[in-house]
């Protein structure tokens, strides 16, 4: 019934940028906060940036300044503007939806959201 799908994934060099998209059909980002997760081999998944119904903003210390999300509530799209890659950003990147208007005080656990897309590969080369 709900599908959430990524997209954007690739390969990019050290410093480079890459914007990644997330649609849902099924569900209206109305309503919803949205969140960008990601996971490396062998490590936990864990929260990048969060965006609430209203807009407000939450992002992990090691992305601040660097990545921006933003959303579309009439396109049910979200976005993630990634700038000035490095290589530890190299992971799978997973768009989520949760329900209620606001992000979660612990936004970054992905215990917290509800519905998830099954990910695009990030790989940054130094």
């Amino acid at each position: 019934q709900v599908q959430v799908m990524e997209s954007g994934g690739g390969l990019v060099q050290a410093g480079g940028s890459l914007r990644l998209s997330c649609t849902a059909s099924g569900l209206t980002f109305d309503g919803h906060h949205m969140g960008w997760f990601r996971q490396a081999p062998g490590q936990e998944r864990e929260g990048v940036s969060c965006i609430s119904h209203y807009g407000d903003t939450a992002y992990a210390d090691s992305v601040k300044g660097r990545f921006t999300i933003s959303k579309d509530n009439a396109q049910n799209t979200l976005y993630l503007q990634m700038n000035s890659l490095k290589p530890e950003d190299t992971a799978m990147y997973y768009c989520a939806a949760g329900r209620g208007l606001y992000c979660s005080r612990s936004w970054w656990r992905a215990d917290g959201m509800d519905y998830w897309g099954k990910g695009t590969l990030v790989t940054i080369s130094s």
